[in-house]
């Protein structure tokens, strides 16, 4: 292989939509098309045939993802018109060699997927010793959601096997480009692909960027930003409703609105535990909270305000990223005019009195939904969503990845007709009685 080969996962669940975006991933510049392994789950075998009848020009490649019984998986595949069949690289040794029997026998290619290898290097010298033909350096969906990435690994394994190496896993134009520049012949890019509105347009810019890094020979510059920076960047590209599908349909806080429409809150959350009508720690937490912060109050009745439009000007001043009130407020046509985001229970116009009950930065119970100080807030006109902050960056991810989903459903739905019942298939996955 000369020019770096661009592999795409078709991980849909409908093979009417995996046909027409592979057409679109070709015109954008692909060469070898995946059959993934959620695709062939739902279609089976069929769904290898459908691809090889309809792109015979193509290398069709099939994520079986075996890890046992591996003749009999492979004669499966390949007869069903897949050119390289994907098997486990935790599968047994003997396991291997089956595959790559049946895989001669049936004019195929074995392609073995390091996904999960407590040591890939050392594991795919001992694969390439047994005979297969690609390595894939890949890291799986839900490790990405935690941050992993396959550059890691992947230039120590070109250095030590001599057949081609395949690298996966949340790859974008830049990173598919590093691939490349690292030694990687074969780049599979899945969700920014597949997902994109303009598939032909996102493939195209991966395969502009791999071609230059071949050509060039050198490595392109990515910051890795921090990761609280990171959390805040994502969270601010998606909605609320992105983040509840994100946490399989999590609810948001109960009775807790917005003073001001049109105004998005992301940041930690600085807890305040307070009485109705004691405002003292809610101002006071005002002085706790940092930059970009969000201030979370309990309140324990909701007769009289904890917020009113003076405190509001102090968060302003500190830019404070919101406050969110289970419990009454006041001035609400003051903080409107001023278009600071505090979402709040009740309205209200009498306060209380600065007590000093409560306290700042304690575990609470906001609108039903528990907040620990350091948990990231989300929220807009749907609601407050809470993430718990030791799973921030996995539910960021998460969150993006099904809001590129709907971006491409929302574009079949706009510009090719479509509802959305025929573009997800939903009669065929009504649970069956």
């Amino acid at each position: 292989m000369e020019k770096p080969i661009l592999q795409v996962a078709l991980d849909l669940l409908e093979l009417k939509r995996a046909v027409e975006i592979a057409s679109e991933a070709i015109e954008g510049g692909v060469d070898w098309l995946e059959v993934g392994t959620p695709l062939i789950k739902s279609e089976g075998m069929n769904a290898i045939r459908e691809l090889k009848r309809t792109f015979k020009d193509r290398k069709i490649v099939a994520d079986m993802k075996t890890i046992d019984t591996g003749a009999v998986e492979v004669e499966m595949a390949a007869k069903s018109g897949a050119d390289i069949v994907i098997i486990l690289g935790l599968s047994d040794d003997s396991t291997v060699a089956e595959a790559i029997r049946a895989a001669r026998k049936y004019g195929a290619e074995i392609m073995v997927d390091l996904i999960n290898v407590p040591d890939p290097v050392k594991r795919a010298k001992q694969l390439e010793e047994l005979g297969v033909n690609y390595i894939n350096v890949h890291v799986g969906i839900d490790q990405q959601m935690k941050g992993m990435d396959p550059l890691e690994v992947l230039s120590r394994v070109v250095e030590e096997v001599s057949i081609p190496v395949a690298a996966a896993g949340g790859l974008d134009a830049e990173k598919a480009a590093n691939c490349v520049a690292l030694g990687a012949k074969i780049v599979i890019v899945g969700s920014n692909i597949v997902k994109a509105r303009n598939v032909i347009e996102s493939a195209r810019k991966v395969r502009e960027a791999i071609d230059r890094a071949w050509k060039e020979g050198k490595k392109f510059e990515i910051r890795r930003k921090k990761l609280e920076e990171e959390i805040r960047e994502i969270l601010m590209k998606v909605s609320t409703p992105n983040v509840s599908d994100a946490m399989h349909r999590a609810k948001a806080m109960k009775g807790v609105y917005p003073l001001v429409r049109g105004k998005k809150v992301v940041g930690k959350a600085v807890t305040v535990s307070t009485m109705d009508g004691d405002w003292a720690k809610p101002v006071e937490a005002i002085d706790v909270a940092g930059e970009g912060d969000v201030i979370v109050i309990k309140v324990s009745g909701y007769e009289a305000a904890v917020w009113g439009e003076l405190a509001t000007r102090s968060c302003i001043n500190k830019k404070i990223a919101g406050v969110i009130i289970d419990g009454a407020v006041r001035d609400v046509d003051d903080i409107r005019a001023l278009g600071f985001p505090v979402f709040a229970a009740r309205e209200v116009p009498n306060a209380g009195e600065p007590k000093g009950f409560g306290e700042i930065n304690v575990k609470i119970v906001c609108g039903g939904v528990e907040v620990n100080p350091g948990d990231w807030i989300i929220a807009d006109d749907n609601g407050v969503m809470v993430i718990p902050k030791e799973r921030a960056y996995e539910i960021a991810r998460r969150a993006l990845e099904v809001k590129k989903h709907e971006d491409r459903i929302r574009g079949e739905i706009e510009e090719k007709g479509r509802t959305l019942a025929e573009i997800v298939e939903l009669y065929k996955w009504e649970k069956v009685q």
